[in-house]
C-alpha cells in the first residue's frame, strides 16, 4: 500500500511537470518576435486615428462628386390635391361656381445654370484640392504615429537592456554577499562589511524592480499605439545590431536633408494644399459679383371633380389632355446691392488666404528648425556614445582589477563597492547613449522618408 502511494505520487509529479513543461513551451512558442517594421505596419492597420482619417478622405471624395453633379440640370416634380368649399372656379368652364370641388395638379420642371460667375467650377477645383489635402492629412497622421511607434519601440529595447544589466548587477551583488558571509565566518570580515553588502543587494533589487516597471510601461505604450489589448503582451521586440550603430554614426548636411524632406514631408504638402484651397475660396466669393443666368422649363396638367354633379363631368384623360401646359424661359439675376455682403465675403476669403500663406511658411521654418536640431542632436549623441563607451570600458577594467585585489584581501569593501557602483553607472550611461544615438539616427531617416528598419 505504501509502495502504491509512493508510485502514485511519483506519477503525479511526473504528470504535473510534463503539463508545466508543455505550458511553458506553448507560451514560449506563442510569444511573437516583433520587429520595428512589423510594429509600424500593425499600427498602420489598427490605429483608430488612421481609420478616422480614411473616413474624412471618403467624405472629401463625396463632396467633390457632389460639386460636379451640381453642374447638371435639376429635375423635380410636384403633385397636389385640394378640396375647396363655396365659391371657386370651374376648371372646365372657368366660371365661378358655389360647389364642393376637388382639384388635382401635377407638374414637372427643370432648371440649369448657364452662368454664375464660375462659382460652381471653382467649387469643383477647390474640392479637388481639399481631397488631396485630406489624403495629405491622412499621410501626416500616419507619419506622426510612425514617429511615436519608433520612439516607443526604442524605449522598449532600451528598457530591455537596462533590465538585463540590472539583473546581472543583482547577481554580482548577491555573489558578493555570499562571499562576505563566508569571510565573516572565517573571521576575515566584520558585520559592517556584511551590512554594506546587504545594502548593495537591496539597491540592486530596487534597480531591477524599477527597470521591470519601466519595461512594462513601455510595452503598454507600444501596445496602445498598435491598438492591442493591454493584457495581451505576447510579443518581444528585436534589438538593433552593431551594424545599426555604425550606420547611425553617419554625418548629414542640414540643407540637403531639409531640401529632400521639403518635397516629401506630408506637413509641407498639407500646408501648400490648404493655401491653394483658400486661394480658390477667393474666386468662389468673387463669383457672387456677377449676374446669374439660368434656363428653366416645365410641364403640367390638372384634374377636377365636382362632388354635387358627378355625371356631367369630363373624364380624367380628357381633362388632363385639355389642361396640359408647358413652358420654357430664362432668368437673369443681377446683384446690385446686398449690404456689402459680397465684398465682405471676398475680404474674409483674402484674409484667410493670407493666414494660410503664413502657416505654410511657418511649417517650412519649423521643419528647417527641427531638422537642424535633429542633426545637432545626432552629432551630440554620437559624441556622447563614444565618450560613454570609453568610460564604460575604463570603469569595467578598473573594476576587474579591484575585484581581483579584493578577492585576495588587498582592497577593502568600501573601495570595492565604490568601483562596482561606478562600473554599473557607466554601463547604464552607455546603454542610454547607445539607444539615444540609434533613435536620433532614425529620426533623420524619418525626415528623409526612408523606411525605419533594423
Amino acid at each position: 500500500m505504501i509502495f502504491t502511494n509512493k508510485l502514485f505520487s511519483k506519477l503525479a509529479c511526473i504528470l504535473a511537470l510534463s503539463v508545466l513543461g508543455s505550458t511553458i513551451s506553448n507560451s514560449a512558442q506563442a510569444q511573437e518576435v516583433l520587429t520595428i517594421q512589423q510594429a509600424i505596419e500593425r499600427m498602420l492597420q489598427n490605429n483608430l486615428n488612421i481609420k478616422q482619417g480614411v473616413l474624412n478622405v471618403a467624405t472629401a471624395d463625396v463632396n467633390l462628386s457632389q460639386s460636379r453633379a451640381a453642374l447638371f440640370p435639376t429635375l423635380n416634380g410636384t403633385l397636389s390635391d385640394n378640396i375647396s368649399f363655396g365659391r371657386s372656379q370651374d376648371q372646365n368652364t372657368f366660371q365661378i361656381i358655389n360647389q364642393k370641388l376637388s382639384t388635382t395638379n401635377g407638374s414637372l420642371f427643370t432648371s440649369v445654370d448657364i452662368f454664375n460667375g464660375f462659382s460652381k467650377v471653382n467649387v469643383i477645383r477647390q474640392n479637388k484640392i481639399l481631397l488631396e489635402a485630406g489624403a495629405s492629412n491622412l499621410d501626416k497622421i500616419k507619419n506622426d504615429l510612425v514617429l511615436q511607434v519608433v520612439t516607443s519601440y526604442f524605449q522598449v529595447v532600451f528598457n530591455e537592456d537596462l533590465l538585463k544589466a540590472s539583473q546581472e548587477q543583482l547577481v554580482v551583488a548577491k555573489q558578493t554577499l555570499t562571499r562576505e558571509n563566508a569571510l565573516l565566518d572565517a573571521g576575515n570580515k566584520t558585520l559592517a562589511d556584511i551590512s554594506q553588502a546587504k545594502a548593495q543587494v537591496a539597491t540592486a533589487e530596487l534597480n531591477v524592480t524599477n527597470a521591470q516597471n519601466q519595461l512594462t510601461i513601455s510595452y503598454l505604450t507600444l501596445s496602445q499605439l498598435m491598438e492591442m489589448r493591454a493584457d495581451s503582451q505576447n510579443y518581444k521586440v528585436v534589438a538593433p545590431t552593431i551594424q545599426d550603430i555604425v550606420y547611425a554614426q553617419k554625418s548629414y548636411n542640414v540643407n540637403e536633408v531639409y531640401n529632400s524632406s521639403l518635397a516629401i514631408f506630408p506637413d509641407i504638402k498639407l500646408a501648400q494644399l490648404n493655401r491653394q484651397a483658400a486661394e480658390k475660396q477667393i474666386d468662389i466669393a468673387k463669383g457672387a459679383r456677377y449676374p446669374r443666368l439660368s434656363l428653366n422649363g416645365g410641364l403640367g396638367s390638372s384634374y377636377s371633380y365636382i362632388f354635387d354633379y358627378p355625371d356631367p363631368q369630363r373624364s380624367f384623360s380628357d381633362q388632363v389632355s385639355q389642361r396640359f401646359n408647358q413652358y420654357i424661359g430664362a432668368s437673369l439675376s443681377i446683384p446690385i446691392f446686398n449690404g456689402y455682403n459680397v465684398r465682405s465675403n471676398v475680404k474674409r476669403a483674402r484674409i484667410s488666404y493670407e493666414g494660410y500663406v503664413i502657416q505654410e511658411q511657418l511649417t517650412k521654418n519649423t521643419l528647417n528648425k527641427i531638422i537642424a536640431q535633429a542633426i545637432a542632436d545626432l552629432r551630440a549623441a554620437d559624441a556622447r556614445y563614444s565618450s560613454t563607451l570609453n568610460t564604460f570600458n575604463a570603469q569595467k577594467d578598473a573594476f576587474n582589477v579591484i575585484e581581483q585585489r579584493y578577492n585576495v584581501g588587498l582592497v577593502n569593501s568600501l573601495d570595492y563597492n565604490t568601483a562596482r557602483t561606478n562600473r554599473n553607472k557607466a554601463e547604464t550611461d552607455f546603454i542610454q547613449a547607445k539607444y539615444d544615438l540609434l533613435f536620433r539616427s532614425k529620426v533623420i531617416d524619418y525626415y528623409l522618408g526612408k523606411q525605419i528598419a533594423f
